[in-house]
Formats: structure tokens, C-alpha cells, sequence
């Protein structure tokens, strides 16, 4: 992918509230062109954020970054692509249009008309589907691709197995081995809660290594603060409710929804995988064998309960769960966003892992833990709607 997309999430990150959970840093909203006031219980919709949206009304500001954050990846283009340059320092130039945002929004229409007039309204046909990170669609076979030896699928793609293999391993045989692999069901249930104190960096730090801290607790509650220099940015989850929290933004608070609350969800249940069986539904296995990281890895999906897919990677050998994937809904297609767990160690007999890197579509993020203190008193209070931090100068 070009370096351009580099660009992409840092000015995304700035302009609007990332698709974040607790694994992710989330990103306050600097919408420019006049924002309405924030509601923590009705979410927003793009139109009363955004100036100017014309084919993607009637969805939330989180629907409607993840469905740019589908057109920059199945076209490969960063923001300043498509929108004026002068937007990269006014938010407000996004509203105005350009010749390549006209052809999105007729390209939008299409695809929204094939899937209507051949697909029953389901979307099978999506701006990756001819595009595959080209600006311009391909429309030549490759003699190339042809005859030589076609790359491997990409292991997340959402592909369901239509005839699993037999011989595969069981979901309970796989969730059973993870459940050994981190301790055993005895010593799951001895850890209750957890806080940890380490670094975070992503786009919005140029990578550079900022203070964090995240505060667990079971069953499923999870808050993650990062300390960022305008000041700290917080997502939270009680359990059934999730929040992010930050300030320098026009939306300092925002409940979240649908693909965004299944995130904190796993975030938060994931921290204690006791009963791993019930966080997810319509469970099935028979994926074909894959590899992440170089680790021979066994596939599981799930559903989520607010009906986001997830795909569970586990260390063939170990058992171990070395990466999930959950594929969100946008108005496009489903995106993908992953997160990768490495350096487990042992915290009260449960191997925790100790860093994760999570990627999406339009941003990655990095957490790194040095000290993680089990079966912590924490009060109640801090996996509740947080508070709207105070601004650093």
C-alpha cells in the first residue's frame, strides 16, 4: 500500500471518533462545519455532524467513517485523495466538493442498485469487489495470475466454509485446549479483575510511546485511558454499555453502537475467556489450515450480539489466541479489524498477553503492558459513562 495512507488515518484520527474499543485508542471528533451537541444516548447521525452528505444519510457518524474507511482500502487512497488539501488544516473544506468525491457518490449509487436489482438487497457486490486497491478497476485477465502459483488467501477473509472438513478439530475441542493453554478453568475463575500500566502508539503519536493504563474487571466490564498530549482519551464498558470519553473535540462524549459495543464487548469478555462459549453464537469451525505470524493456527467464527462476525485464530500447538478478527457493517461492505496478541506471561497462573496491535481500515494501534496487577480492588465507578477529562494545554 502506498505511503500516502499513511496520511489517510492521521487525518481521520484527527477529524473524527475512530471505530475504537478497548483494544483500540479512540480518537475524539474534530468535525468540522458546524457539529450538534453530543448525545450519549441517541447516536448521531452523519448528516447533523457532517455538512454536505448526500447518498450516505440516515447513518451514524461510526457507520459512516467505517464505510471511508471501506472506499480508502478497497481503493488504496488517503483522505487528501479524494478531498481538498486545504482540509488537512480546516476540517471544514471536507463539505466541499471535488470532482473525484462526485464520482464516488454516483459510484455508491451503482453498486447500491446492483445489489438491489440482483442480490435481493444483500451486499455481495462492493467497491473492493473491482477496484482490489486500485484506483481503476481491472477489466483484463492476467496471464500472470493465470499461470503462476496465485498468493495465498488472506486468512481473514470472511468466506464461510460450505463443506467444513470432517476431520477438523470441534469448537468445543478448540475452545477446550484454549482454556487449558491459559490456566485451566480453575484458575480462570480465581482472577476477577486486573489493572495494568503500559504504553500506547499509533498514528496519532507517530508511533512514539505514550502513558496508559486499563482497569478489568468480571464480569465484563474493561476501561482503557490513554494519556495523550491535549489530553486523556477513555472507552469504557459496564457490561452493556460502552462510552468513549476525550477531550479537544466537539463531541466529547459518545455512547457507542453496534460494531463499536461488540469490540468492547470481546475487549472486556476476552479478559476473562472463562466462558468463552457464550460470548458468541452460531458457532462453526472447518476452516481451511492457515498461518499467522508463523504460527500454524486453527480458525473458529462466531457471532457477536450486535451481529458483528468474528473470526478466532488459535496456536495450533499451544492452544493459545493469537489473533480475532470482527468484520463491522457499513453501508458498503464489511470491514475488517484485527487484533494480534503476543507476549503472554503469567499473571496469578493465567497467561495474559502482555502486548496486542490492533489494525482496521483507516488506523493501527499498538499496546504494550509492563505490569499487570491481579485481583485488584477497583471501584465501580470507573466502568461507568466516564467523565469528560480535562484539556493539557
Amino acid at each position: 500500500m502506498k505511503p500516502a495512507k499513511q496520511l489517510l488515518v492521521a487525518s481521520l484520527g484527527a477529524m473524527v471518533i475512530s471505530l475504537l474499543s478497548g483494544s483500540r485508542v479512540p480518537l475524539a471528533a474534530q468535525a468540522g462545519g458546524g457539529a450538534q451537541p453530543a448525545s450519549d444516548t441517541k447516536p448521531l447521525m452523519a448528516e447533523q455532524v457532517f455538512k454536505n452528505v448526500q447518498v450516505l444519510r440516515g447513518i451514524t457518524i461510526a457507520e459512516f467513517m467505517g464505510t471511508m474507511g471501506f472506499i480508502s482500502a478497497s481503493l488504496s487512497l488517503n483522505c487528501l485523495d479524494c478531498h481538498l488539501n486545504e482540509s488537512a488544516d480546516d476540517f471544514a473544506k471536507y463539505a466541499d466538493d471535488t470532482p473525484i468525491k462526485q464520482t464516488a457518490r454516483k459510484m455508491i449509487l451503482m453498486v447500491q442498485t446492483i445489489n438491489r436489482q440482483n442480490f435481493g438487497g444483500v451486499t455481495t457486490v462492493t467497491c473492493y469487489t473491482c477496484h482490489r486497491s486500485d484506483v481503476a478497476p481491472r477489466f483484463t485477465p492476467s496471464l500472470a495470475e493465470q499461470y503462476e502459483t496465485p498468493p495465498p488467501r488472506d486468512p481473514n477473509d470472511i468466506a464461510v466454509v460450505p463443506q467444513p472438513d470432517p476431520n477438523a478439530p470441534t469448537v468445543d475441542q478448540i475452545l477446550d485446549k484454549y482454556i487449558q493453554a491459559v490456566g485451566g478453568a480453575q484458575r480462570l475463575a480465581a482472577l476477577k479483575s486486573f489493572t495494568a500500566r503500559g504504553t500506547y502508539a499509533g498514528y496519532d503519536t507517530d508511533f512514539g510511546k505514550i502513558p496508559a493504563e486499563i482497569y478489568a474487571k468480571a464480569p465484563a466490564q474493561r476501561t482503557t485511558v490513554v494519556h495523550l498530549a491535549g489530553g486523556d482519551s477513555t472507552s469504557a464498558y459496564d457490561g452493556r454499555t460502552g462510552w468513549i470519553a476525550a477531550t479537544n473535540t466537539q463531541l466529547p462524549m459518545v455512547a457507542l453502537t453496534g460494531g463499536d459495543l461488540d469490540g468492547a464487548m470481546l475487549d472486556a469478555e476476552f479478559a476473562f475467556p472463562g466462558g468463552i462459549r457464550s460470548y458468541l453464537t452460531g458457532w462453526h469451525v472447518g476452516f481451511p489450515p492457515t498461518n499467522v505470524d508463523g504460527h500454524d493456527a486453527v480458525v473458529v467464527e462466531g457471532t457477536a450480539p450486535q451481529g458483528s462476525r468474528v473470526k478466532l485464530f488459535f496456536d495450533k500447538d499451544s492452544g493459545l489466541l493469537l489473533r480475532m478478527v470482527r468484520f463491522t457493517k457499513t453501508v458498503l461492505g464489511l470491514n475488517p479489524s484485527e487484533v494480534d496478541y503476543t507476549d503472554f506471561r503469567d499473571v496469578a497462573g493465567v497467561k495474559v498477553p502482555f502486548k496486542w496491535t490492533a489494525t482496521w481500515t483507516d488506523g493501527r494501534s499498538e499496546f504494550e503492558m509492563n505490569d499487570i496487577q491481579p485481583n485488584s480492588q477497583i471501584d465501580a465507578g470507573r466502568f461507568g459513562k466516564p467523565a469528560i477529562p480535562a484539556t493539557r494545554p
